[in-house]
């Protein structure tokens, strides 16, 4: 299908289709049937912008959230599935986060690790296995939770995310920006250039579409994935590195479960998008296959990644410069003892320019999804083309990665990393409604996908939703804030706001879900 046919002007107002929803509940079928087709028409206001976009051929993707037809599901590889995953995690925001076992929170190499391996396994799974969604229904993320959740709490979690998409682009790019600004001292890159060099990327790969995407994330993650087998070896070189004596004691323990609900909420950061970059795969495509595909695409440089975090954060504490580097430029800094400081030099400052650039395959699936969650939230932003949602969000984030690097990056992350607690939520809602109440059948009526008549409205999913902050208020350990709960647990408290969710939405939930169903009717 073309660009211009995909963009083309609808026939009737918002007004009319209002109309015929109302008018649907008395004649019958077949208006009902009428107003159905017409709801998937793809509208638009923009058709210059088509045009404009044609001269590209299919080189540019112009499909919304409407549901992907079979025709034009023409995605068949499953390689493509995984090596997205790989390169969106192959990059130094993951080895950032494992570091932060030992240097955050006082764990040993070997505590560090199995933290990283069990939280990782936890997040990848419910991801790699929603992937399968977007291939068996062809709907975009956002638009499936409206059957999984409700669609009133849909549309609000597709709001959230609109933020966390902004809002993680924002952190990741400060933190290049950062390492950028210390290769080629003291001819040090003004932040503002930094930040426009991440951002440019971040921009112009997802603007083009899924396929340029799924071509960059083929390569992407090999340049990196070289770096780092050289940090390693540096790292052995520079005798810094030990694993550290075993602790225990409440502390301890909570220290476990704070780094371990940080590792979580990365590794299932890319739950509230998947189904997005699977909605072209065919729909006889082997469930287990994508499955295994996207799952080894994200568990893999996880895995490699975070335990090399890990074995860095060690290390620095072991060494006073790289300990002085990490306190005055965080992470960044780390790799740049490692690599450039008394060992490789220019070309280490090299390898850091690389690594700083990977960002740009983590903060892709930000801006390629963002669009999908603007048009999510009301119906009338359908009308703006997915390119312009793309291009909004990226330059947005890119002049308050500036401001940010200045005057809030603090207040960035301690953000971000509480916005995180939606996925927790996400999931349950998402995993009970499948397993529980649609008996585990993939048969989704696409043809309602924005019919509010026939879609489950969210009562249950809201209500939980907003009392959750009651729960999560109590039970977070964040910089700012330990709950009253979380507290008592070791000397600095305990992060169990992801375990106390799991166990409240899972059985409050699916409680007045019954009632939904029963007073409701879906």
């Amino acid at each position: 299908m073309s660009s211009e046919n995909s963009y083309e002007i609808n026939k009737h107002s918002l007004d009319d289709i209002e109309k015929k929803n109302y008018e649907t509940a008395s004649f019958g079928q077949e208006e009902e049937d009428l107003l159905s087709a017409e709801a998937t028409t793809k509208t638009a206001s923009l058709p210059i912008f088509a045009k404009i976009m044609s001269v590209f051929g299919d080189n540019v993707e112009m499909n919304g959230i409407e549901p992907i037809t079979d025709e034009q599901k023409t995605d068949s590889s499953l390689i493509n599935a995984g090596t997205m995953w790989l390169s969106a995690n192959m990059v130094i925001a993951t080895a950032a986060l494992g570091a932060l076992g030992p240097l955050s929170f006082g764990l040993n190499f070997g505590q560090s690790v199995l933290v990283c391996i069990f939280w990782s396994l936890l997040g990848a799974l419910p991801v790699a296995f929603f992937s399968c969604f977007g291939a068996a229904t062809g709907l975009r993320q956002m638009v499936l939770c409206r059957y999984l959740m409700g669609n009133v709490t849909a549309r609000v979690f597709a709001l959230i995310n609109v933020i966390a998409c902004i809002g993680w682009t924002i952190v990741n790019t400060i933190a290049s920006a950062q390492l950028l600004r210390m290769v080629n001292r003291p001819h040090n890159l003004p932040p503002w250039a930094g930040c426009l060099i991440i951002i440019a990327g971040t921009w112009i790969i997802p603007f083009f579409g899924i396929k340029i995407v799924q071509k960059y994330g083929k390569v992407a993650w090999i340049p990196n994935f070289i770096i780092f087998l050289i940090v390693i070896a540096r790292l052995k070189k520079s005798g810094s590195f030990t694993t550290g004596s075993w602790t225990g004691g409440e502390t301890t323990v909570g220290n476990v479960f704070s780094f371990g609900s940080t590792i979580y909420g990365f590794a299932i950061g890319w739950l509230s998008y998947i189904a997005d970059y699977s909605v072209y795969m065919k729909r006889d495509t082997s469930k287990t296959k994508l499955f295994s595909s996207v799952f080894f695409g994200l568990m893999f440089p996880l895995m490699f990644t975070l335990i090399l975090g890990c074995a860095c954060g060690v290390a620095t504490v072991n060494n006073a410069a790289w300990t002085e580097l990490y306190d005055s430029y965080s992470f960044g800094g780390v790799i740049y003892g490692i690599i450039v400081q008394d060992s490789l030099h220019g070309f280490g400052q090299f390898c850091c320019v690389v690594l700083s650039l990977s960002t740009i395959a983590n903060n892709i699936p930000n801006m390629y999804s963002i669009a999908m969650g603007v048009q999510s939230i009301w119906e009338p932003l359908i009308s703006v083309p997915r390119p312009i949602w793309t291009s909004l969000g990226a330059w947005i984030g890119y002049g308050l990665s500036v401001a940010a690097y200045y005057k809030f990056e603090s207040f960035m992350e301690n953000f971000m990393d509480s916005i995180s607690y939606y996925l927790c939520q996400l999931m349950v809602f998402c995993l009970s409604e499948f397993f529980i109440w649609r008996k585990g059948s993939w048969d989704f009526d696409v043809s309602i996908w924005n019919n509010s008549r026939k879609l489950p409205v969210g009562y249950a999913s809201m209500f939980c939703f907003l009392t959750s902050i009651i729960w999560i208020a109590m039970c977070m350990s964040q910089s700012y804030y330990v709950g009253l709960i979380s507290r008592h647990i070791g000397a600095y408290g305990a992060e169990i706001s992801i375990e106390v969710l799991w166990a409240y939405e899972l059985v409050f939930y699916n409680v007045l879900r019954y009632f939904e169903f029963k007073y409701v009717g879906r």
